[in-house]
């Protein structure tokens, strides 16, 4: 259900984040309520405010990581509050021991579009739906780029928030993976012949590999670019060996071909949460 509005203080601004925390989007299969907070520019929206909508997915690799905003997502948070938008930062299932160890990636994007179509069915939470952004960070930014270049009734998960449109209009993806069929991008050297630890969380044990092919590609942001996608900023660190490089470069060449909007931008000496890594020095 949905809890008392409460004013929290960020603690890297001397300004309040109004949020509305703890709003039960959705019951899963398994029982788990998955929740959302709205963070919006004002205290007490007016019944019919319409305030153009920042969906944030968290990172963490699809097992850990979490929802409620902190360190540097609460400063973005903040300057995004104080231009007008409302952030609303999405629980989705993990593959542990909380949630559930058989979720899949596929789930996480699931979970968070039924996020947005949950948005979309209660106007009364004031949120304008065909003025919706996406940003996240990690495999947070994987589930943005979906999110943002799938059409809306792509990917269905629960029944009662079925048919419920939004128009997506621009995302920024930090240091994001954009294709899951590629092994070699996992690579800090670009080599396909290294371990793939993404496995597991594509798909269960038993596949076959015609089934493995659709679930990499369902989940590959990449395999949604059009000439018509709303526009997309990758930023990425040119030292990540989490996520390296090779997805921004990759899915910038794939748009041109196409003639889909996609900046990227690279930081330099930056490796994965765009920790700083001296030139010259080893990467970790």
């Amino acid at each position: 259900g949905l809890t008392a509005m409460n004013t929290k203080m960020n603690s890297e601004e001397d300004q309040p984040l109004h949020v509305k925390s703890g709003v039960v989007y959705k019951n899963t299969s398994d029982g788990i309520d998955l929740h959302l907070d709205l963070h919006y520019p004002v205290s007490q929206p007016s019944i019919d405010a319409k305030y153009p909508v920042v969906v944030y997915t968290h990172g963490g690799g699809y097992c850990g990581g979490s929802h409620k905003l902190h360190g540097g997502m609460s400063r973005a948070a903040h300057g995004l509050v104080k231009s007008g938008f409302c952030v609303v930062s999405v629980e989705y299932r993990l593959k542990n021991k909380e949630y559930n160890l058989d979720v899949l990636i596929r789930d996480c994007v699931i979970d968070a579009k039924d996020a947005i179509r949950y948005l979309s069915k209660h106007p009364s939470l004031c949120v304008d739906v065909d003025r919706l952004f996406l940003f996240g960070d990690s495999a947070g930014a994987q589930i943005a780029m979906v999110l943002l270049l799938s059409p809306p009734d792509s990917l269905p998960g629960a029944a009662e928030l079925a048919g419920h449109q939004y128009t997506t209009i621009a995302g920024v993806s930090w240091y994001g993976p954009c294709d899951y069929q590629k092994k070699q991008l996992f690579s800090p050297d670009g080599q396909s012949n290294c371990r793939d630890r993404w496995r597991q969380r594509i798909f269960p044990r038993g596949t076959n590999p015609a089934q493995k092919k659709q679930m990499c590609r369902e989940i590959s942001p990449i395999n949604y670019l059009t000439k018509d996608s709303p526009p997309l900023l990758m930023i990425q660190g040119d030292k990540d060996t989490t996520i390296p490089v090779h997805h921004a470069h990759y899915m910038k060449e794939r748009a041109d071909e196409l003639g889909a909007p996609v900046d990227i931008l690279i930081v330099k000496n930056a490796g994965h949460n765009f920790r700083r890594i001296d030139p010259g020095k080893k990467v970790p």
